[in-house]
């Protein structure tokens, strides 16, 4: 299937995903300007989505078909977890995210498809069986959790009911991680995408320096 691709040369959009995410920060980092950044996060969410899309070398249904799955597979494990406490753990949702469906965001599935996809195409060259690649995957992505689940509630995405973190949480996470990159892997979708490494560490970066501003 085709897609319209970017014509900016990729030097000039990579550096503007970097100043992208410091301008982010710095917007995050002044108390009068929080509220509106917070605001902008799923709206940034969906921007970064769209460039995943229009630097993806390859569309096909199936490919489109996996893509779709993560998000709903995503999108359903945080609303029955959000509804029930009994996946990660008892939060509830800010408005960080935007739109909610009984009290999901419709956003969370775009941040799950976003980070599978980015790791995916980071680890996929590795050339071991797709389980382990899997278990490796799944393994980033709770890294990647420990430094969000600190800042959620600073950006107002999500907030915990109780006094710390739950283990269940990580746990869910790895799991729930596992059963969407073993989909990614399994299905052999061509994963090539000159810009998803940029992306994910440039978020990453972000996310990290959010959690020390907030002890500074």
């Amino acid at each position: 299937m085709w897609y319209p691709k970017n014509k900016i040369p990729l030097r000039e959009v990579k550096r503007f995903v970097v100043v992208f995410y410091i301008v982010g920060v710095v917007g995050f980092g002044l108390k009068i300007s929080q509220d509106i950044f917070q605001s902008l996060t799923a709206y940034s969410l969906l921007l970064c989505l769209y460039l995943l899309a229009v630097y993806h070398e390859n569309y096909t249904r199936k490919e489109l078909g996996v893509f779709l799955l993560i998000y709903l597979l995503g999108f359903g494990v945080e609303l029955l977890g959000v509804n029930t406490g009994l996946i990660f753990g008892n939060y509830n949702y800010g408005d960080g995210l935007g739109f909610k469906v009984l009290g999901t965001p419709l956003m969370i599935g775009v941040n799950w498809l976003f980070l599978i996809y980015c790791i995916g195409v980071v680890i996929h060259k590795i050339k071991v069986h797709w389980l382990i690649k899997s278990f490796l995957g799944a393994g980033l992505m709770v890294i990647y959790d420990l430094v969000l689940e600190h800042v959620a509630a600073f950006m107002d995405m999500w907030y915990w009911k109780t006094t710390s973190i739950p283990v269940q949480n990580y746990v869910a996470w790895f799991l729930i991680s596992l059963v969407l990159f073993g989909l990614l892997f399994a299905s052999k979708v061509k994963l090539q995408n000159s810009l998803a490494a940029v992306l994910l560490s440039s978020q990453f970066t972000f996310l990290f320096l959010l959690l020390f501003i907030q002890y500074v």
